[in-house]
């Protein structure tokens, strides 16, 4: 269920100025009753300045005035056709140093599997970098004999639903890669006979 904004804020404005039951209140603004109850005692939220949610558009002064009539009926947020701001995207991914160690295993595990996955979606799933994704794909990294291929998953590189996501939307492509990969195989053992 969507909550006002700024919750407490919200109830401290209702409180001061709706008959409305703390129970409405509560249940509209994702609080308990009695920390509403204590918000109309003064004890809790004493330095918060109410905010009015008639002025922010998140209910209306009919829905109050209705709910004020009937104890038992229940406020509802308006609806806007404002688009709600997009959370912020995950910024670079740290990897403890004591798993450091595990992601030239967990790339050459991906790239053994699931080559159609692009440079980029690997260092996103495994929050590394592309010259080391290149280092391991070539064998020059600097450790390419110790590297033994391990699932990203159960290393904790990575989830699997974020695997399965990042292969799904390469799945795309994939069977393009997978045909011109055959052709090319096809035409070079033509060429040797």
């Amino acid at each position: 269920m969507a909550l006002p904004l700024m919750p407490k804020a919200t109830a401290v404005w209702l409180v001061e100025n709706t008959a409305l039951t703390f129970e409405q209140i509560a249940d509209f603004c994702g609080l308990h009753p009695l920390e509403v109850q204590a918000i109309a005692d003064g004890e809790v939220a004493a330095g918060i300045v109410g905010l009015d949610p008639v002025a922010n558009g998140q209910v209306t002064r009919i829905e109050i005035e209705r709910c004020e009539a009937n104890p038992d009926g229940r406020l509802k947020l308006t609806v806007t056709d404002i688009p709600q701001p997009r959370s912020k995207p995950k910024g670079a991914r740290y990897t403890p140093v004591s798993k450091r160690q595990d992601r030239p295993d967990a790339i050459a595990w991906i790239l053994k599997h699931h080559p159609e996955l692009s440079d980029a979606t690997i260092s996103k799933l495994i929050g590394t970098t592309k010259q080391t994704i290149l280092a391991v794909r070539d064998k020059t990294h600097w450790n390419a004999g110790n590297i033994k291929p391990r699932n990203p998953v159960t290393l904790g590189m990575c989830s699997e639903s974020d695997l399965e996501k990042a292969v799904a939307l390469s799945g795309r492509i994939r069977p393009a890669t997978v045909a011109a990969e055959a052709t090319i195989g096809r035409a070079n053992s033509y060429d040797e006979g």
